[in-house]
């Protein structure tokens, strides 16, 4: 028994032809924002791609323009196919073509699910390798005048004063690190002699931070130097006192602009894939209304569309005897050629 039996009349089935037609020119529309977002997304991670350790995380955005392309040339086709579909005689050319025709478009709807999927998915991957990112790209702050690197002081501040965070996961990280170049040391001051000896790996560490790690918003004059003493610093307490600098990490600040963006792009994703998914069932309905009209030279007369000729249990049955005949049939073939080979051996 067929699955979602539905009875056509030639005003029905002009009806859904015509509004598949429209359906599908708005899907193309669709998967052009598709393909553009996923540029837009590519534009963005490439932007930061300083301070991010892998391209794995362009995974997402290359994925989304392939599915935007994709969208367009296929709901294109499925528009002239539901155009054509009003002319009995154009539509007799694409009639051998649309089971494998819907067959694609099944496939394809899978992949714009599982690309929607991994819009949310992104975020575990994208908090390690910013976190490594991160961290490699404040070690080298300090090198401005090293070969590939001299760029990587204005990244780091650029992003803090645009995403007002400071550090990896806070403003105590540049503590642990030497980010002030020796080029800029005295190092025939005592003070300086000192603080290096006083490192086992020799650098020259400070309770400080970079400019671009101060609040504007505060009405205190930036504290970026000797944070944690509150002696150098008039009526100050580093641990009372809210402090003058971007409290959040420049980790959280990336992570969340991301998510955020891959979420929207995810939940606008699945929303077009319910938009494909109910153009593919009423292709199918199209296409088996037409093929069930009993005489095409008479197209006033009605006719039934469904879903799935069978039942879901019976259409899942059938599906496995063929998968179990089609590997029976490599497994025939493999004894056959090795029954061949064997007599050219003796």
């Amino acid at each position: 028994m067929a699955l979602l039996k539905v009875k056509f009349d030639q005003k029905k089935r002009v009806k859904l032809a015509q509004g598949l037609w429209l359906m599908n020119w708005v899907s193309v529309l669709a998967g052009i924002i598709i393909f553009s977002l996923g540029l837009f997304l590519k534009i963005e991670l490439r932007k930061r791609s300083d301070v991010m350790n892998n391209s794995e995380s362009h995974f997402v955005p290359n994925s989304l323009i392939g599915v935007g392309l994709l969208s367009c040339v296929f709901n294109s086709l499925a528009g002239k196919i539901c155009y054509d579909s009003l002319d009995p005689a154009k539509y007799a050319k694409w009639k051998p073509w649309l089971k494998p025709y819907l067959a694609i478009c099944v496939s394809f709807n899978i992949v714009l699910f599982l690309v929607a999927l991994c819009c949310f998915l992104m975020r575990g991957s994208l908090e390690s390798t910013l976190a490594y990112g991160l961290k490699n790209g404040m070690k080298y702050y300090r090198d401005t005048d090293t070969p590939g690197r001299c760029f990587m002081k204005k990244t780091i501040d650029m992003l803090q004063i645009e995403f007002k965070c400071c550090g990896n996961n806070g403003f105590r990280d540049w503590f642990e690190i030497q980010w002030i170049s020796n080029r800029y040391l005295d190092f025939s001051s005592k003070e300086v002699k000192d603080r290096i000896k006083s490192n086992v790996d020799g650098r020259y560490l400070v309770d400080g931070v970079p400019f671009s790690c101060c609040n504007p918003n505060s009405p205190r004059p930036c504290i970026q130097y000797q944070i944690t003493n509150n002696s150098a610093h008039y009526s100050y307490d580093h641990q009372t006192e809210e402090l003058n600098l971007w409290v959040r990490g420049c980790r959280a600040a990336l992570l969340s602009y991301y998510s955020s963006l891959m979420n929207s792009i995810g939940v606008f994703t699945l929303l077009v894939w319910l938009f494909e998914v109910s153009i593919t069932a009423g292709l199918r309905y199209l296409h088996t209304a037409l093929d069930g009209v009993p005489n095409p030279e008479e197209p006033e007369c009605e006719s039934e569309g469904w879903l799935l000729e069978k039942s879901l249990p019976e259409t899942w049955k059938a599906f496995l005897e063929s998968v179990k005949k089609l590997g029976k049939g490599n497994q025939v073939e493999a004894e056959g050629a090795a029954a061949g080979q064997a007599p050219e051996a003796g």
